[in-house]
Formats: C-alpha cells, sequence, structure tokens
C-alpha cells in the first residue's frame, strides 16, 4: 500500500535507497508510528530525507499520497483498527446542510468579534462538537475548529480550508521556499535580467580579448590579459509571503525565488505571514523562537537596495489597518504602518500579486495593499515581471 508513497518521492526527487525503504517498512510493521499519520510523516523524514534541502520535496510528496486520509467514508470506519479521532472528528463538518451553511452572517467588527469570543471563553465548560454557538468543533459557531464560519477565530485546527478566518490562535508551521527548481525557470531569468547594473569586482576573472590583441602584438608573444568578471551589482531585498491561501501558489514563487537566486548575487530574503508587522523570520521552521525586527532591517539595507514583496495580499482587512489585528498574533502597531516605512525607506519597491489580476476586485484588501504601494502591485506573470522590473531599474 506505500508503492504510490515510494513513487511520488522519486517523482519529487527525493532520493531514496533500497535499504532506507526497507527501514522504513521494518519500523512500520514493528508498530513504532502506530496510527498517526503525524508520527508516520516524521518517521519517515528522518529515515529518508537525508539533506536538508530535501525536506519541501519529500512533504509535497507525503501531502500527494495521503491527502484523501481525511475524506475516508462512514462505512470504512467500522473496523476493529479504529482510525485517528482527529480524522473521524473533520467529518462532522459534512453533517452541516446547505442551509445552515446559508444561515451563517458574519460577526460585525474586529471589536465585536473578540468580545464575543471572551465571552464564549467564559461561559463554556467542557468540550463540544457541532452547533452554532460553544467552541468546539463543526458546526457554525465563530470560534473552533473545522467549523463553517466565514469570520470567525479559528483554534484547535491545523491548516486552513475556507482561508477566511479572522484570526487563528494555532501554531502554524509553513515551508520556505525552494531556491533549487530549475523547471521553468528560463523565462523568468530572461525577465530579470532586465534589472542590472554591471560592475567589476571579485576573484574570479574573465579574457579581455582585446588588450590580449595588443598586449600580443607589442611584445611579439601571446600575452593573455584578463580583467576581473563582470557581475551584477543590483541589491535586491525580498519579502515572501509564507503559508495559508499562499500554498496554492508554492510552485511559482519557488521558480521565482529559484531565479531570483541565479540572478542576483546581492539578494536577501525574509518571509512574513499575510501582512509586514514588526518582526520577520529567515526560516518558516523557526519563525517563532528566531525572529528579526523589522527596525533593523529598516536600518542596516540602505536607500539603493530594491525592494520586492511576493505575496497574494488576500486577508481580513483589520490585518492591515488595526492594533491587533494580525492573523497569529497580537501586533501593537498595523500593518500598513509598516509597509508605509518600507515605502519610504526604500523608494524603489514593487508587490508581485501571484492571483490572477482579474480577480484583484474581488478581495478589499489588494486593493487597499495596491493603494499603500502607490499601484507598484504587478501580477505574478512574465509580463507582470517585465514590468516590475522596468520600475525598480
Amino acid at each position: 500500500m506505500f508503492r504510490p508513497f515510494l513513487d511520488a518521492l522519486r517523482r519529487h526527487g527525493v532520493p531514496v535507497s533500497l535499504r532506507e525503504w526497507l527501514d522504513l517498512m521494518g519500523a512500520m510493521q514493528v508498530g513504532v508510528a502506530g496510527w498517526s499519520v503525524d508520527d508516520f510523516h516524521a518517521i519517515g523524514r528522518a529515515i529518508l530525507v537525508k539533506d536538508e534541502r530535501h525536506i519541501d520535496r519529500y512533504d509535497r510528496a507525503f501531502a500527494e499520497t495521503f491527502s484523501g486520509l481525511e475524506t475516508v467514508p462512514v462505512e470504512a470506519l467500522v473496523s476493529e483498527a479504529a482510525l485517528p479521532r482527529e480524522w473521524l472528528e473533520k467529518l462532522a463538518e459534512k453533517l452541516l446542510t446547505d442551509e445552515e451553511k446559508a444561515d451563517i452572517e458574519g460577526s460585525g467588527s474586529f471589536e465585536a468579534l473578540m468580545e464575543k469570543l471572551r465571552r464564549r471563553l467564559a461561559e463554556q465548560q467542557g468540550r463540544h462538537q457541532g452547533g452554532n454557538k460553544w467552541i468546539g468543533t463543526a458546526g457554525t459557531s465563530p470560534f473552533g475548529a473545522y467549523g463553517y464560519n466565514p469570520e470567525g477565530v479559528r483554534i484547535g485546527q491545523h491548516e486552513s480550508r475556507h482561508r477566511r478566518a479572522v484570526k487563528v490562535w494555532d501554531k502554524r508551521e509553513f515551508r520556505d521556499f525552494d531556491d533549487s527548481v530549475e523547471l521553468g525557470t528560463r523565462n523568468i531569468k530572461v525577465a530579470l535580467k532586465r534589472l542590472r547594473q554591471w560592475a567589476r569586482h571579485g576573484a574570479a576573472e574573465e579574457l579581455d580579448l582585446p588588450a590580449t590583441i595588443r598586449a600580443t602584438a607589442d611584445h611579439g608573444y601571446i600575452d593573455v590579459q584578463t580583467r576581473p568578471e563582470r557581475r551584477n551589482a543590483v541589491k535586491v531585498l525580498l519579502f515572501l509571503d509564507a503559508g495559508g491561501s499562499m500554498d496554492d501558489h508554492t510552485r511559482r514563487v519557488d521558480e521565482l525565488f529559484s531565479a531570483a537566486r541565479a540572478e542576483f548575487r546581492n539578494l536577501e530574503h525574509y518571509y512574513f505571514h499575510n501582512c509586514l508587522y514588526e518582526s520577520v523570520w529567515r526560516d518558516n521552521r523557526r519563525r517563532w523562537d528566531r525572529t528579526v525586527p523589522t527596525w533593523d532591517l529598516l536600518h542596516r539595507f540602505g536607500r539603493d537596495w530594491k525592494v520586492v514583496f511576493v505575496g497574494d495580499a488576500s486577508m481580513s482587512p483589520y490585518e492591515i489597518v488595526a492594533p491587533g489585528g494580525a492573523n497569529e498574533h497580537w501586533n501593537p502597531e498595523p500593518g500598513e504602518l509598516w509597509l508605509r516605512r518600507v515605502c519610504e525607506t526604500w523608494p524603489d519597491h514593487v508587490w508581485l500579486n501571484p492571483v490572477p489580476q482579474q480577480h484583484w476586485g474581488y478581495t478589499p484588501s489588494i486593493g487597499m495593499i495596491g493603494r499603500i504601494f502607490e499601484n507598484r502591485m504587478m501580477p505574478l506573470t512574465l509580463e507582470g515581471l517585465t514590468q516590475a522590473m522596468r520600475v525598480l531599474g
């Protein structure tokens, strides 16, 4: 039953030897992972992944192979070997009728939503599943997990499903973008080449043919002349939105990141989620305990750096304009203030959006960030990249 997983690993470029695969099968045979999909994921990664560059590829192969486990039909659950409890809880969302979903209304302002949550926590005792009021799983309550409410606070749910929660009170893990992707990057590199500022520096040298000809003629023997290699001296500061709705655009951002790595020798990158706030991070696996203050970046990099934001700009408007409106933490200052500071510090800035441009009008937050960036938002397409390089150049 695990053969499709092995095929997916090889298809995604994870080098797995027969010895490693037999070790994983042996671990499964003695019940090391039990019935926990998370334990199986961790054990498989520990045995099969030898290089941290392949972790993201392993995760994609794992998701491709086992993504259907949460949709196991009820009839298949009647057996002595019960499936993990979290899989069963997700099935409860299917019990809602279309009428119940249609009756769900937004919770009003952000402040009202937070006040309702505080009252609900004070009133509720014990676990709850289903319904339209208590904090629990499934149901139409604006608080909890695996329910259906377009403007709720998500608690105890490991992933986004409707992607419309106002706030997420869970510690989620995002993955770094892969800068080794080569397939499909050629045209992107061509577009990025428009942003160039040549300089000669470094230890590497190249043949200086005119000087070699002159020196050979003067000295009567072949006198090879070299000069420092020309390199692109443009300095690029890249801010990447990771996680949530950006998961839909992973492949395209991987290609952009890989092409930028190859094209710009002076490239620094940082991650954020949805909107920029008081801190960013370099590694998504350490985003909770190893952050970089945004203030430090504003004072570390000079005005000659070109700043590129990559994100879908799709979020609750509260995340942009309200203190405390951040999706996963309490931000003392609104995201809009930090974005405006960036625009003032680095005059050469653009925002690349992977959402098709014809759909931007359906998401208010896209328009809000577009106005903050003074219409310097371009689609993440070859044409959009070309336009962005002209603006930055």
